[in-house]
């Protein structure tokens, strides 16, 4: 796991301790339903990132008998756990309190300034842990050797496996969405006198966490599957391994994520005619060499190739 996707964790952490201190003290004094969906969101997503960081830890104890592959699946197992967080604390226990507060005839919200002061606060935090991880994100998409545009964000967002940092980018966008709604909800029932709209926003944010929780379940999923290299990944090493002028033909390739960074690729290829023991050695590590250039993060040990020679009829 990169260091910078391991510093965007940490900042959306604290960001995330301190805002759900500030959102409980606030929901508490002004009896906001918006406020306590609020809260609950930061809440969860401050222990949603001690588990990231645990999966982080675990993913990378080494490999030994049972686990012969290492343990880098362990991210993706807690990053799903933490969609599940967001899912039944965040979403259902934001939707119960604007369900109750429609239901509640006598609700209505006290000291509304406190809910504007802390939601700028926290709008302010969210918005610095989410600007350490793009910069992170940024610079994965650099080190590919990709135009940073906005084409270019949505497509390595779409392919990125970097599952902690996706996590971080995810929940910083729905916090700063489900403030920018509580805060319209808070204004409106201030104005009005009439705190159905603070209701209506609290329901609306556990919505949107919802949604959320279900995207980040989904990709987690696939990766708990076992999800493979992208399609430009998989076309480049196609190309590199048949530039090599002793390969005859690729004849299959498969490749599975055993982390965010490691991958188990086994590959099987035709080679001409006429080698000897040492060429098809060379050869091989060629192979090896060109995967490794391609996706160079992933444990060499983890790269299989199958050799099959060209056989004059």
């Amino acid at each position: 796991m990169a260091s910078g996707s391991k510093k965007a964790v940490y900042a959306a952490l604290f960001g995330n301790l301190g805002i759900a201190i500030t959102k409980f003290i606030a929901a508490i004094i002004t009896g906001s339903a918006a406020m306590w969906a609020e809260a609950y969101h930061s809440a969860s997503d401050t222990f949603n990132q001690v588990l990231i960081l645990f999966g982080i830890k675990t993913s990378t104890k080494a490999a030994n008998h049972q686990h012969q592959f290492g343990h880098g699946r362990e991210l993706f197992f807690w990053s799903f756990i933490v969609a599940t967080m967001i899912f039944g604390i965040s979403g259902i226990l934001s939707l119960e309190q604007g369900v109750s507060s429609l239901l509640e005839e006598m609700h209505s919200i006290k000291n509304s300034q406190i809910s504007y002061i802390v939601l700028a606060v926290a709008f302010g935090f969210e918005g610095n842990a989410l600007r350490v991880a793009l910069k992170q994100f940024i610079r994965e998409i650099r080190e590919k050797g990709d135009k940073i545009s906005f084409s270019s964000m949505i497509i390595h967002f779409k392919e990125s496996k970097d599952i902690a940092l996706l996590t971080v980018i995810v929940e910083d966008c729905a916090a700063l969405l489900g403030i920018l709604v509580a805060a319209i909800g808070i204004f409106l029932s201030d104005i009005t006198g009439n705190a159905v709209y603070d209701a209506i926003a609290s329901l609306i944010i556990g919505g949107i966490l919802m949604f959320f929780a279900f995207f980040l379940a989904k990709e987690n999923r696939g990766l708990l599957i076992g999800e493979s290299v992208t399609n430009r990944e998989y076309k480049k090493i196609v190309k590199s391994v048949q530039e090599i002028p002793e390969v005859n033909k690729l004849i299959t390739m498969r490749t599975m994520h055993l982390s965010p960074e490691d991958i188990l690729v086994g590959i099987q290829v035709n080679l001409i005619d006429n080698l000897d023991t040492d060429k098809i050695e060379t050869v091989t590590d060629a192979i090896e060499q060109k995967i490794m250039e391609i996706i160079p993060n992933t444990n060499r040990e983890h790269i299989f190739v199958e050799i099959e020679r060209e056989r004059k009829k």
